[in-house]
């Protein structure tokens, strides 16, 4: 349990307690049952001074003017920061253009949000729920979730981002995790009916009637520190966990504004990810309402070849993928048959930017690429940017206003020199890390070393101040008792004219033996050679370095979100 100094998130009701008000707004809804009470306290932020960040022209100068804009007021809600100034002083602009299959739009201003989410958010204070009480979102990319999204923070509740490809065995282990009062959920999405006992269940026409219904007179007036949305990792590396975000996250994010997307308030952002995703509820959400520009989202059959027509018919400024996308949209899309003249950049997250990559999408679009490294628990606090200059291979300089490190993997407390490998460390002073893991005290404490959170991204600061990325300390692979990086090895390997894509990780051969492997998509065409690729490895790393087995695959295992499952990669 950790201190706070915003108290603590109210408890479910235990069995046998009142949930909501009589009459209920949703007859037949409730599953019968009772929850687990949940108790969660947190750590306060460091108060270390840090300096100011440069201001941009922002929807909100009451905010802007404040003395130190690196943190929050006191009292600040998420939801009214993104769309209460929008709704008064830029009522009738698009604010979310959702496009489906066949191109079918629908529009939404900022009046229009701010009144379905208010609606939304009348309809979940009815319920009775206590404040902090978990709002879970089972949806695919359309309005309705994003407007919930936003309706349980103006609620004072928390949300829940979840995706809609889920088993419902593995909703049903969130829905017990978080202890979700709440499960807003597509008609199209399967539900337990054994794990959604005792909770609240709202399906499409239920929103909809809240979205028509009165509206809440005033967003919450949480406090800055107030929890706000409760985000699962991937898996990846273990079970699933929670991370928990305070309602001054929104907030946080406004050094990736300046120092990464260069966003303004005419921008049009056209995000590729799917909502449950923090690059995607991050860059193509909340970041362009902040600064009230415009935001397209897709919801149709996932296609490379339909990005570029989305950018030229809505005239997208920014573009939002990962490297993947990109380098799926240069095979198979033709450029050449759209008009791009509207796209200032693209900006890239979610894995590594190759310098190959970045060379071919500037050639065939004329327009550079920005990446930023990040994790779900502070978002991306690295980048490039217009204002900082690209470096191939370098995901970029630490945001301004960011107190970044390298420390020792050993645990000693004093920060490397440039040059030295070390876990990248990010002070916990900074608004937009999170309050911690949702029940899991282990984990949290694991990540926390003194004032400084160190999520197990390794990399180097070089004498200008970039960021090497070195992989992640749980990818390491032990080569004959020498620590090697996959980032490393895969640099090498996306260099060869025949490679598509490369993945590296450790391959057991025997019961006590592993073997770094490079697992190869070619190029289309290109029927590169095993032994050719291991002696390009040989002429570019030190012998311990290079992989010993070569795996050539159609293609690389993949989180919805893109990032590549290494752990998958042995059984591919």
């Amino acid at each position: 349990m950790l201190p706070t100094r915003q108290g603590v998130v109210s408890p479910l009701p235990a069995r046998g307690e009142r949930r909501f008000p009589a009459p209920h707004p949703f007859p037949g809804r409730t599953c019968t049952g009772g929850g687990k009470r949940r108790l969660r306290e947190f750590w306060p932020l460091a108060s270390t001074p840090t300096p100011a960040l440069a201001q941009a022209p922002s929807p909100h100068p009451e905010l802007s003017a404040l003395p130190d804009t690196r943190q929050p007021p006191p009292r600040f809600n998420g939801a009214r920061y993104c769309l209460e100034a929008n709704a008064r002083e830029r009522g009738g602009k698009p604010a979310l253009i959702m496009v489906g299959d066949r191109g079918h739009t629908d529009v939404m201003t900022f009046a229009e949000v701010d009144r379905a989410v208010r609606g939304v958010a009348a309809g979940l204070k009815a319920l009775g729920l206590p404040a902090g009480a978990r709002v879970m979102i089972r949806m695919g990319n359309d309005a309705d979730y994003v407007i919930v999204y936003f309706a349980a923070l103006a609620a004072g509740l928390v949300a829940q981002p979840s995706s809609p490809q889920l088993t419902a065995a593995e909703a049903a282990f969130l829905m017990q995790d978080s202890g979700a009062a709440v499960i807003a959920a597509a008609d199209e999405c399967p539900l337990d009916p054994e794990a959604c006992r005792g909770r609240i269940v709202l399906r499409r026409d239920d929103i909809a009637r809240l979205r028509a219904g009165p509206p809440l007179d005033a967003y919450a007036d949480t406090a800055a520190d107030d929890p706000a949305t409760l985000v699962y990792t991937s898996g990846t590396t273990s079970r699933p966990k929670g991370v928990l975000h305070a309602h001054r996250t929104i907030w946080g994010r406004r050094p990736m504004h300046d120092f990464w997307l260069g966003l303004r308030e005419d921008d049009v952002v056209l995000h590729a990810g799917t909502m449950n995703w923090t690059y995607t509820l991050g860059v193509g959400i909340q970041d362009p309402w902040a600064r009230g520009a415009t935001t397209v989202l897709y919801n149709g059959k996932r296609d490379p070849a339909l990005w570029p027509a989305l950018i030229a018919r809505h005239r997208a400024t920014l573009f939002a993928a990962v490297p993947s996308l990109y380098r799926q949209i240069l095979k198979y899309a033709d450029l050449s048959a759209h008009d791009l003249s509207s796209l200032r950049h693209g900006i890239t997250a979610g894995e590594a930017l190759s310098p190959q990559l970045l060379a071919e999408w500037q050639a065939a679009t004329g327009t550079p690429l920005y990446e930023a490294l990040g994790m779900s628990e502070i978002s991306t606090y690295v980048s490039t940017s217009p204002r900082t200059p690209v470096k191939p291979g370098s995901p970029g300089k630490p945001q301004p206003g960011r107190r970044v490190a390298i420390l020792p993997p050993e645990g000693a407390p004093e920060p490397l020199p440039p040059g030295e490998i070390g876990l990248l460390a990010i002070h916990r002073s900074d608004p937009a890390l999170m309050l911690g893991y949702w029940n899991r005290p282990e984990e949290e404490a694991a990540v926390m070393r003194g004032e400084w959170f160190v999520g197990g991204d390794l990399a180097a600061l070089d004498a200008d101040g970039y960021v090497w990325f070195e992989g992640r300390n749980d990818d390491i692979m032990n080569a004959f008792g020498y620590r090697v990086s996959p980032n490393e090895v895969e640099s090498v390997l996306i260099a060869h004219p025949d490679v598509q894509e490369v993945a590296v990780t450790e391959l057991p051969v025997r019961d006590d033996v592993r073997v770094i492997a490079a697992f190869v998509v070619p190029r289309a065409g290109a029927e590169p050679a095993r032994d050719a690729l291991l002696a390009w490895c040989g002429e570019r790393l030190a012998a311990y370095k290079c992989p010993r087995e070569v795996v050539f695959l159609e293609t690389l295992p993949r989180t919805p979100n893109g990032k590549v499952q290494r752990k998958r990669l042995a059984a591919a």
